[in-house]
């Protein structure tokens, strides 16, 4: 069996951690391609070993081109846009539709949600990162029978290895990595970090990862005067041991669905402080293996109470790894993704 994967992103997230991640998974089973944008993301796939085809841009012809470059026996194409795009381009070839997040705009009548109702309709299943991102979209109940929540998962063997190829030592009191963009609602992450470094004025914080705010973000780091405390480090290959060398992982998101951040610093038994969205309510019990507050100031005491307890950081490594080991189960999620494979060409 062949498989398509196509993205619409050019840099690496997390979709396309999950994608890299099912490639991995099925290497001995299926042969699999990895089809988007040229980009950086071309450096993460080489150093993965995955087969990638570029593409100009994000537009049907382009994608006809890989599908005839291939000869796909299935298209599996990842959020929104690549499968409005899958559903034009593969004639009578199997689409797979998988949702990464639960996006804002398409939980009611919108542009958004009605350019997917035609790709929904076009695929023959539909995978749902998380409950929530289903029952986030506005047509939901329309394409029940089809739909399958699917949660993500990750090799924490391999991650680990991956973190070791990193020799350096980081001192980093907190990390984030994400895009600065608006889903990932940076803005509120210095908001917070500044509170925090009142509380504690030797914090040091490293920012990994890029985007379209990055230089509004940098802005408001100066104007906060928090230059001393937070480091930038934009987009990181590998930035894992700077996530294991720290004492907590915070995201500040507006919306998720279940981020491969989070089930790598769980599989690192990193405690994650975040704002309660989505699937991070489903990985994060409160005070137990981490910490879900709305509020700018109980987050930063969360911070701060957790880097000066080193006993309270112990336990709740303790507690992320064990909660880790309770819901990553690689081989139940390999099985449900091939029968939903089979099935296609049923």
């Amino acid at each position: 069996m062949r498989i398509l994967h196509l993205l619409s992103s050019k840099t690496f997230s997390g979709a396309e951690n999950v994608v890299c991640q099912i490639n991995n998974m099925f290497k001995k089973d299926y042969a699999m391609a990895y089809a988007s944008p040229d980009g950086p993301i071309k450096e993460a796939l080489k150093n993965r070993h995955i087969s990638f085809i570029p593409l100009s841009c994000m537009d049907i012809s382009e994608v006809k081109r890989a599908i005839q470059t291939y000869k796909p026996d299935i298209i599996h194409a990842h959020d929104i846009r690549a499968s409005f795009t899958a559903a034009w381009a593969c004639g009578d070839i199997p689409m797979i539709s998988h949702i990464h997040s639960n996006s804002f705009n398409a939980k009611k009548i919108s542009l958004k949600s009605i350019v997917y109702y035609f790709a929904a309709r076009k695929a023959k299943k539909i995978i749902w990162v998380s409950k929530s991102s289903y029952e986030g979209y506005a047509f939901n109940k329309r394409f029940k029978d089809k739909s399958v929540v699917l949660y993500n998962v990750l090799d924490q063997k391999e991650l680990i290895e991956r973190a070791k190829q990193d020799t350096d030592h980081y001192n980093y009191d907190i990390v984030y990595i994400g895009r600065l963009t608006y889903q990932k609602n940076p803005q509120r992450l210095l908001q917070v970090l500044r509170l925090a470094c009142d509380k504690k004025p030797s914090l040091k914080a490293a920012i990994i990862g890029a985007g379209e705010m990055t230089e509004e973000v940098k802005t408001l780091c100066k104007e906060l005067k928090l230059l001393d405390n937070v480091s930038f480090l934009g987009f990181q290959q590998n930035p894992l041991k700077i996530l294991q060398d720290s004492k907590v992982m915070i995201m500040t998101s507006r919306w998720e669905g279940t981020p491969m951040v989070a089930l790598e610093a769980m599989a690192l038994g990193i405690p994650i402080i975040s704002t309660p969205v989505d699937g991070i309510n489903e990985l994060i019990c409160n005070g137990i293996n981490g910490y879900l507050t709305e509020n700018n100031e109980e987050f930063a005491e969360d911070i701060v109470n957790l880097i000066l307890d080193s006993k309270l950081q112990k336990k709740m490594a303790e507690n992320q790894l064990n909660c880790f080991n309770k819901i990553n189960n690689t081989e139940k999620y390999k099985a449900a993704l091939g029968e939903i494979y089979q099935s296609c060409l049923n």
